[in-house]
């Protein structure tokens, strides 16, 4: 990596962002990397400090992470939404939402842990990873229909690496792609502490959380049909994007789910924005209905 002699900040990894834009510069680009804002104000002198030394650590993580800035002084209604009480404080985004966080000075060390924990929890692997082409292969077979040789390659990578979170998430997904839920929750629980909490793991028991909905969804045409007699029966319209989902109609279940938000968010304490946080969480991240879904529900979240 180049060394910054000038002193200012990499444009293509730490910028600038107020209200107009925090949706694009934030919430949408946090899709495909993950977004560490710093909400600062000029008056603040424990800002001055945190502030290079945050940029020092994003630059140091090689594009891993970027860094956006956000003066609260300029961005109050922003500031209000994610109950900011004091500066500084950072959020660190991810597919939209926050992820962690702090807030005041903290020591150098503590940052660089801070954007080091941030890059892992976004699904950031160490350059050079022997075990990727592997991995890739056996993504291949699953998305292939060929689950049980899937599950035989994540197996040999987990016999070298059995903490890899990747290869432990793809041995759960082949095996609920096998019908076998009841050893892909197994698995789940005997996961190893140190990748418990791993996306890969958690993207794999939101598709065992929705396998185990499908078992249940009631019939896509009578339930279409009480919702059209009844547009605001919410739960006939929740029981529909069920039963769609399971049919492999992901997008008119998320279309569905994004409608009762927008008529009663809190409707069932917030049951559609769980559901579609569980259908997002289980889908790729660059999945095109996953992305659209997520900007029209943060675009609703932060309107």
């Amino acid at each position: 990596m180049e060394l910054n002699l000038s002193g200012a900040p990499d444009a293509n990894l730490i910028s600038d962002s107020d209200e107009a834009s925090f949706m694009t510069d934030v919430v949408e680009a946090s899709q495909h990397t993950p977004i560490i804002v710093d909400f600062w104000a000029p008056w603040c002198g424990p800002c001055k400090t945190l502030g290079p030394q945050l940029e020092k650590a994003v630059i140091a993580a090689k594009g891993a992470v970027k860094m956006v800035k956000v003066n609260v002084d300029e961005a109050q209604m922003i500031a209000g939404q994610l109950q900011i009480q004091s500066i500084p404080t950072v959020y660190a985004f991810h597919k939209g939402q926050p992820i962690d966080g702090f807030q005041g000075a903290q020591p150098e060390s503590e940052i660089k842990a801070f954007v080091d924990r941030v890059v892992k929890a976004a699904g950031g692997e160490a350059p050079g990873d022997q075990l990727a082409e592997a991995v890739e292969a056996a993504e291949d077979m699953l998305t292939e229909g060929s689950a049980a040789d899937a599950a035989q390659t994540f197996a040999a990578i987990l016999g070298e690496d059995p903490n890899h979170a990747g290869a432990y998430g793809g041995m759960v997904r082949a095996h609920i792609a096998m019908g076998e839920l009841d050893q892909a929750e197994a698995l789940l629980n005997g996961a190893p502490i140190e990748i418990s909490k791993s996306p890969e793991l958690e993207a794999a028991h939101a598709q065992l959380l929705l396998a185990r909905q499908a078992a249940d969804a009631g019939p896509v045409t009578e339930l279409a049909t009480a919702v059209e007699a009844n547009p605001d029966d919410l739960q006939a319209r929740f029981d529909l994007a069920q039963a769609l989902y399971a049919t492999g109609d992901a997008e008119g279940a998320v279309d569905h789910l994004l409608d009762i938000f927008r008529r009663d968010r809190e409707w069932n304490d917030g049951a559609a924005k769980v559901q579609l946080f569980t259908i997002f969480e289980a889908m790729k991240a660059n999945d095109p209905i996953a992305l659209n879904g997520r900007r029209k529900l943060s675009s609703m979240i932060f309107a």
